[in-house]
C-alpha cells in the first residue's frame, strides 16, 4: 500500500501526467523545510508560529492523502490553547515521519533525484 493517494491530484491534473509531476516536485521543495521549520517552532515552544505552517502545510497533505488531518488539528489546537508542547511533539514526530516517507515515495514512484 502507497503512503500517498494521487485520486485528488489525477482529478486536478485531468490527465496531465506532466502537472502532476510539478505538484510532486512542489511538495518535495516545500513540505521538508517546512516540516523541519514546524518542528523548530514547536520546540521553542512558539505556537503562532507552529500554527502558521500547521495551516499552511494542511492543503497538501490533504490533496496528497496523507491521512495526517488529526495530527494538524491538534497542532492548530496546541497552538491556541498554549498547552505544554511535549503534548504535541508526538504529532510533530509522526508528521515528520509520514512526510519524510512520502518524499521517498515520490523520488522513487517519478524518478526524481
Amino acid at each position: 500500500m502507497k503512503i500517498y493517494d494521487l485520486q485528488q491530484v489525477n482529478e486536478m491534473a485531468g490527465g496531465d501526467e506532466e502537472f502532476v509531476k510539478e505538484i510532486v516536485k512542489a511538495f518535495l521543495e516545500e513540505l521538508p523545510p517546512d516540516v523541519a521549520l514546524l518542528r523548530e517552532a514547536v520546540e521553542n515552544n512558539n505556537p503562532e508560529l507552529a500554527y502558521s505552517f500547521a495551516h499552511k502545510m494542511k492543503p497538501n497533505l490533504q490533496i496528497f492523502g496523507l491521512e495526517l488531518s488529526e495530527n494538524i488539528k491538534n497542532l492548530e489546537s496546541w497552538s491556541k490553547e498554549a498547552r505544554d508542547r511535549e503534548e504535541i511533539l508526538e504529532d510533530v514526530v509522526y508528521i515528520e515521519e509520514r512526510v519524510f516517507l512520502a518524499c521517498e515515495a515520490f523520488k522513487k514512484d517519478f524518478n526524481i533525484s
